[in-house]
């Protein structure tokens, strides 16, 4: 309604008298209807173009036997070792760029990166056996007769 008014009181040289002016209201206001609705369509459109993009771009990873505990490693780090190794894996970024971003010199980033490596080879080796622990096992247990 406010933006009718809006373009009625631009183009007041052009608004009829009397009826007609009731009626030229009533077809600026059905043009700006129209065009918010044209707006909310595109912009749905676009939000669903995107949100399958992004769903196509960070789909959660399957669980192959490979995969198996990254996800749970990754949840036991802390905030900042997940950030680091996301930057790096996800984000292909550099320590130097990772400096950049954190706000510190290459080398602290560098150390940083290392040390969270270390944290999520550790939290890895919690969440998933490893295959030392199985080549060390007999794979089928002999019955004794």
């Amino acid at each position: 309604m406010a933006e009718t008014y809006v373009i009625a009181w631009r183009r007041m040289t052009e608004l009829p008298d009397g009826e007609a002016g009731k009626l030229w209201l009533y077809g600026v206001a059905r043009r700006v209807l129209a065009n918010h609705r044209r707006s909310e369509r595109r912009r749905l459109t676009r939000h669903t173009e995107l949100t399958d993009e992004i769903e196509h771009l960070y789909a959660a990873p399957s669980h192959h036997s490979e995969q198996h505990g990254v996800g749970e490693a990754m949840d036991m780090l802390a905030d900042s070792d997940r950030e680091l190794l996301a930057l790096t894996l996800w984000e292909g970024l550099d320590p130097g760029e990772i400096a950049t971003v954190l706000g510190c010199s290459r080398n602290a980033a560098r150390i940083r990166l290392h040390r969270a490596r270390k944290r999520f080879a550790k939290a890895l080796e919690k969440t998933r056996p490893s295959a030392a622990g199985f080549a060390s096992r007999p794979l089928i247990e002999k019955e004794s007769g």
